[in-house]
This record gives C-alpha cells, sequence and structure tokens, in this order.
C-alpha cells in the first residue's frame, strides 16, 4: 500500500533551529507560535475556538537519519523509537498538543508550540480530555526520568 499526505499549512514558532526547539511543548518556556492554515481549509477550523487545546499533526522535515533503537534526550540507554518520541522516525510524523489562544481566519495562535519554524502541518485535531485524557496511563520507561526543561533538542 502507498499513499500520499499533502500539508494543509505551516507551523510557525520561534524556533529556528532543530537544537534550540523544546523537548515538549507542556514543559517549555511558554512559546508562542501560529498555525497558517492554507485559506482553502478555513471552513474546516468552524467552531475550533470552543476547545482550548488542540492536537497538532505534522512531518518533521528536517530529521536526520531512522535509527530504529537509540539513546534518547531523557536516557543513555537505547530504546526502540516506537518507544520514544524522538523525531528521527520511519514515517517523520510529530504531535504537539498545543493551547489555542485565538483565532483569525486561517490563522490560528497557540501557547506552549515546541515545533521547528516552516514546519509542515498535516492535521489538526482537537484535544477532548473526555476521550483523550487516560487516568490509568503509566510514563513508561520515562517515569523515573528527571527533566529538567530547556531547549536543547528532542527527547
Amino acid at each position: 500500500m502507498h499513499f500520499t499526505i499533502e500539508p494543509i499549512g505551516i507551523i510557525h514558532s520561534p524556533f529556528t533551529e532543530k537544537e534550540a526547539c523544546p523537548i515538549q511543548g507542556a514543559t517549555s518556556n511558554q512559546a508562542i507560535g501560529r498555525v497558517e492554515l492554507s485559506p482553502q481549509y478555513e471552513a474546516g477550523l468552524e467552531t475550533i475556538e470552543s476547545f482550548s487545546h488542540l492536537i497538532l499533526f505534522y512531518v518533521f522535515h528536517q530529521a536526520g537519519e531512522v535509527i530504529l533503537c537509540r539513546p534518547t534526550f531523557l536516557d543513555d540507554q537505547p530504546h526502540g523509537v516506537f518507544a520514544s518520541r524522538h523525531p528521527c522516525r520511519p514515517n517523520s510524523i510529530g504531535i504537539s498538543i498545543v493551547e489555542l489562544r485565538s483565532r483569525n481566519n486561517n490563522i490560528l495562535e497557540v501557547g506552549d508550540i515546541d515545533v521547528l519554524d516552516g514546519t509542515p502541518l498535516i492535521d489538526i485535531k482537537p484535544y477532548v480530555p473526555r476521550f483523550d485524557h487516560r487516568p490509568t496511563a503509566n510514563n513508561g520507561w520515562v517515569a523515573d526520568k528527571e527533566f529538567t526543561p530547556k531547549p536543547a533538542g528532542r527527547e
């Protein structure tokens, strides 16, 4: 099976280099960004303002070599790429949960952005705590890892 995904917009952020991107938006420095949808998709934003948070799906367009098992930002021990959030993945798809601050036509201002400026956007979904929150979920191998937020790369 083969398929093609086309960008529906672009993500703008203050992070112009990979090394400057925060590890995760929720633990970052409250950076503000803009999500600019292509004008033909603006109607798809109808009622989006009723949500406080969104899930952005995007392409890690500057990711490096795919290595299926490697150390991560949080651990010197190797972990499988599917057991981490490392950007160098077989399909280079990333997700971020951001705070929706405002909408102006096809432009969304968002908080807690952790994405490289110029990143191609491939989808947006509302974050719905009733559906997305799992109170019994655990933190896997990252549970005992200390994390000090700093813009020094991604986990």
